[in-house]
């Protein structure tokens, strides 16, 4: 089965991916702020941190995108 490529397919794979990225982001600095604030880490440190968090962030967000456009893709989802 071919997966389903139409505007209205990608556009709801497109929204769909930026809701889950949007969820993520806010669950992802809520964690990072109460580290930061935890710790009561500032200047270069948070910098740090914010780098160790950004490579974990990027690789769950494509995997969430990856995701959307299989699920709205489908051909059984139709």
């Amino acid at each position: 089965m071919q997966r389903i490529k139409t505007f209205k397919t990608l556009t709801r794979a497109a929204a769909a991916a930026l809701f889950l990225a949007v969820q993520a982001i806010i669950c992802i600095g809520t964690v990072y702020w109460a580290i930061a604030e935890t710790l009561r880490i500032e200047g270069a440190a948070a910098i740090v941190l914010g780098v160790m968090f950004a490579g974990p962030s990027a690789y769950l967000l494509m995997v969430a995108s990856r995701m959307a456009y299989e699920a709205e893709t489908d051909p059984a989802n139709q």
